[in-house]
């Protein structure tokens, strides 16, 4: 595996729930095995939107 593929970040494209605790729902990512809690996939969508609003702005 190269070095520029390591250092890209999976930007997790594809997921599924794997498990619901009281008000928390965990996902796992399809391409790369992650697992983490529903809030922080949003809270990642969310930050990936914000680095391409403000790339395209400074075209």
């Amino acid at each position: 595996m190269s070095l520029k593929k390591m250092v890209t970040a999976c930007r997790h494209p594809r997921v599924r729930i794997v498990s619901r605790h009281e008000d928390t729902e965990f996902v796992e990512c399809l391409e790369c095995g992650e697992v983490f809690d529903s809030e922080e996939f949003r809270d990642m969508e969310i930050e990936d939107t914000a680095e391409t609003e403000s790339v395209s702005d400074d075209s």
